[in-house]
């Protein structure tokens, strides 16, 4: 799964460790959130995407073949 949190944190003028305290998760979580390397649970993605007042689905996407 793939994600635009770091261009919302651009958006937002947030940095990595504002995001996590903001939701309550370290830092290197959101760091390994933004490179794909974890996959979010439901409630954790739809934390992120409230604080960014988006929809869940434009913050997570499957890439083609996902």
């Amino acid at each position: 799964m793939k994600n635009n949190i770091k261009v919302e944190r651009a958006r937002h003028n947030m940095t990595q460790s504002d995001l996590a305290r903001a939701i309550g998760v370290s830092r290197q979580s959101i760091n390994a959130i933004e490179q794909s390397k974890y996959v979010p649970s439901a409630v954790l993605a739809l934390k992120i995407a409230k604080l960014f007042k988006v929809p869940f689905e434009e913050l997570f996407f499957l890439e083609e073949g996902e």
